[in-house]
């Protein structure tokens, strides 16, 4: 392996428990290639770690390990059978669940989704996008799916110089819709074209908390393929979920279907416009449910963003009847559950609403946050009674 020397903020930076390397802390890149491995060593030379090298994005090194070793087959089986391990703990008799959730499993840039016999793999970085034939293989040898999809068609690829593409890995290619069991709930994923991987599985555990506070009439915004929504169902009265994708909602009243459930209504409605509409009818609800796509990608539209969790946490309260439950979701890494509880306060104060805080949650286990790496706490789940 090539050595790249970093300077001393980089280095205190790994110091600190963050994987990341960026560009403007690097110094002799030894004549590395994008997605080599590399040995990274500090100013005087003493070694720091093992780093995939990256030749266009300002992440520049991604630490996978402090040892001096090889990045190759041995590596990536010894990675999944730990990821493995975990998720038998924290994701005991699920079907559909997070395999290996980059950092959170010390596997920078790399996600591999299980949905039944199918595993879907995100190469997120030029190393990983580079190791891909190892990792096909550990995965294949270790869980002998019937088919690796590749779903690299993630924007954030183009930061690497990395092209969009979407495709079988290995395998047979699955069916338009694969069938999963969720909580005990019927769901189909769209592997190959869906949002995200086919399903939102960081929401799993949050999907059982708010089926727990349901009660009443119930509305779940940006439904998408009915998560909440037919989890709400079996407390409320009747739910109605929205959502601005027809497609979507296909898939969501399938799943409605696949379950029996005769007490949610889906609607393609745009949910800002939806909810100004049932303010004017005089509308009520007992739960409602927000989770929106992420407002914020990057720091310097986290202030719009703000703007737009506070109109949007405003419309609802105004709708929350007395007693009534606020689930209120951000996916946004930028914003922080500080500024997200401080949004959600001056939308109460605007709608003059008093909240109780009832949990404050987060992803799902599958999805493992690292104390010392925030970028891995990313969703945010407020479950708010008003007074």
């Amino acid at each position: 392996m090539k050595t790249i020397h970093v300077n001393r903020k980089g280095a205190d930076r790994l110091a600190s428990g963050h994987p990341w390397i960026f560009a403007s802390d690097v110094g002799d890149r030894g004549g590395a290639e994008g997605g080599e491995a590399v040995r990274v060593a500090d100013p005087k030379g003493r070694f720091l770690g093992v780093a995939h090298y990256s030749a266009a994005s300002q992440i520049t090194l991604r630490l996978l390990s402090r040892e001096n070793e090889t990045i190759g087959r041995e590596f990536f089986l010894r990675r999944f059978r730990a990821a493995d391990q975990f998720r038998r703990r924290v994701a005991a008799g699920a079907e559909a669940y997070r395999l290996v959730h980059a950092e959170g499993d010390q596997l920078p840039a790399l996600i591999v989704d299980r949905y039944g016999d199918y595993l879907v793999v995100q190469t997120l970085d030029q190393g990983m996008d580079r190791a891909k034939a190892e990792i096909v293989a550990a995965l294949q040898e270790l869980f002998a799916p019937l088919g690796i999809v590749e779903r690299n068609d993630s924007a954030v690829r183009r930061h690497e110089d990395l092209p969009l593409v979407t495709g079988m890995l290995a395998g047979a290619e699955p069916p338009p819709l694969v069938a999963v069991r969720m909580n005990g709930l019927a769901f189909h994923a769209d592997l190959l074209h869906g949002q995200k991987t086919g399903v939102f599985l960081d929401q799993r555990e949050n999907y059982l908390a708010a089926a727990g506070y349901a009660h009443g009439r119930a509305l779940d915004c940006f439904t998408s393929t009915g998560g909440f929504a037919l989890h709400l169902a079996a407390r409320a009265d009747a739910v109605t979920a929205i959502d601005t994708s027809e497609a979507v909602l296909e898939v969501a009243k399938r799943n409605r279907a696949a379950n029996g459930i005769e007490n949610v209504e889906f609607r393609e409605a745009n949910v800002f416009d939806f909810l100004t509409a049932e303010r004017g009818a005089r509308r009520r609800y007992g739960t409602i449910v927000l989770d929106p796509p992420a407002f914020s990608k990057s720091r310097q539209t986290v202030e719009n963003a703000a703007r737009g969790y506070k109109e949007i946490n405003l419309r609802a309260l105004e709708l929350l009847e007395p007693g009534g439950v606020l689930i209120t979701c951000s996916c946004s890494h930028h914003v922080a559950e500080s500024l997200l509880l401080e949004i959600v306060a001056s939308a109460s104060l605007d709608a003059g609403r008093t909240l109780r805080v009832l949990e404050r949650r987060t992803q799902a286990q599958d999805h493992p946050i690292l104390l010392t790496v925030p970028e891995t706490h990313y969703l945010k789940c407020l479950v708010l009674e008003a007074l």
